[in-house]
């Protein structure tokens, strides 16, 4: 059985993480996604450890675990850009595929000869997406940028911490999250694109900035700002219009407290030993909770600290109350759901067989999730894919290669 995007094929240009992450979305869903790298080095992220897949001190074969999380299911053909024969593969690629994906500088495809305009001349349908920092277009278009730049800069940095008033500074995400919603933003946009060429027969071109995708996903904290005139402040782990929402120090450790509904904070402080809280005018609502959110949460506290994460969790959870423990990743692979729901695959590695990987968390019922390939070594398809994608024979392919083209 082929997956939903069974006979789209991508040639993937980007590197590092938003523009792969994308890739390897897609090709989880089953598209055939071809990795063009640079010659020799591949994609920066292969060197960006440890740690690493392969131990050897002096093994430049090794590969970071970083390049391993966004790279599986795909094909890697190395490309020199910059030589002719380079540039005139990826236009051979370009005009029997479906989807070009890159992010390169703005500006940097058009001057080899790869921008959309030329690209869509022999393919008219080719639906092409670029990522950048800035957009394609603007005064600070063609401004590099990295994850933890846009955090700062587009305001989800000023979000992130311990509160100013506790001496708190701004944090970014744990994860290079502004890279990853970038990516996801330009998978969904792709599959959009894909759905209307379908009525039109036409590609079009997806332009996707870090910095405009990282101000879409602040969400209720961009709309707190517009609507309410005022600029959201941190709040460490809770929530700026839901209290309580947030951590709360136990006997013996932490636990998160994620109440959303009145019937919830109910049931939630009678379980404390303090249920007349919930008729006080004082925390009869949202509303009125988030009014006297100080008070309301020293008195929580006050009662969290006499007994242990594990005697809070279970009177919370068999009440419904929403309520987890802060897990390091440790305790979030050891948890019994993560074998059940299949989190965790093995691929077989060209090099050093069976490597872990993530899996992707979207459950299809008819065309479900394939695991075909674990991220590729540097050009280690290049072969295959000039012979069979392209028809090259294999004098045409050494020629290329002794030319440094591949």
């Amino acid at each position: 059985m082929g997956g939903t995007l069974d006979g789209i094929r991508v040639i993937d240009m980007s590197r590092v993480l938003a523009g792969p992450w994308a890739g390897q979305l897609l090709a989880d869903y089953g598209a055939d996604v071809i990795k063009i790298e640079k010659p020799g080095s591949g994609d920066d992220t292969r060197r960006w450890g440890p740690p690493w897949l392969e131990k050897a001190e002096r093994d430049d074969s090794r590969v970071a675990a970083y390049f391993l999380a966004a790279n599986r299911n795909k094909r890697s053909i190395t490309c020199n850009l910059a030589h002719p024969d380079g540039g005139r593969i990826v236009r051979d690629l370009a005009a029997v595929s479906d989807v070009v994906i890159e992010n390169y500088r703005v500006g940097t495809m058009a001057r080899f000869g790869l921008g959309a305009e030329a690209l869509r001349e022999r393919n008219p349908a080719l639906v092409y997406c670029s990522i950048s920092a800035y957009g394609q277009e603007g005064a600070r278009a063609k401004e590099p940028g990295y994850d933890a730049m846009i955090q700062a800069s587009a305001g989800l940095m000023s979000l992130t911490g311990e509160p100013a008033e506790q001496g708190g500074r701004p944090q970014k995400v744990g994860v290079a999250a502004a890279d990853i919603m970038a990516g996801m933003y330009a998978a969904t946009a792709i599959l959009a694109a894909l759905t209307r060429r379908q009525a039109t027969g036409r590609g079009q071109t997806i332009d996707v900035p870090l910095f405009d995708s990282q101000v879409a996903w602040l969400a209720n904290q961009a709309l707190n700002y517009l609507i309410g005139g005022t600029v959201p402040k941190r709040y460490g782990t809770a929530h700026p219009n839901i209290v309580p929402y947030q951590a709360f120090a136990t006997a013996d450790g932490h636990l998160m407290l994620a109440v959303g509904t009145d019937a919830q904070f109910a049931a939630c402080v009678e379980c404390l030993g303090i249920g007349e809280l919930a008729a006080d005018r004082r925390f009869a609502d949202n509303a009125a909770r988030v009014e006297h959110r100080d008070l309301l949460v020293d008195l929580l506290a006050a009662r969290f600290v006499t007994r242990s994460s594990a005697e809070w969790l279970k009177r919370l959870k068999s009440r419904q109350v929403p309520v987890g423990p802060i897990n390091d990743l440790a305790a979030v692979f050891a948890e019994p759901s993560v074998s059940e729901r299949g989190l965790v695959r093995q691929l077989e590695h060209s090099r050093a067989g069976a490597i872990p990987t993530v899996a992707n968390p979207v459950r299809f019922s008819e065309t479900p999730v394939e695991y075909r390939y674990a991220p590729p070594t540097v050009g280690e398809h290049t072969r295959q894919v000039l012979e069979d994608v392209l028809g090259y024979s294999a004098e045409k392919i050494a020629a290329l290669a002794d030319a440094g083209a591949i």
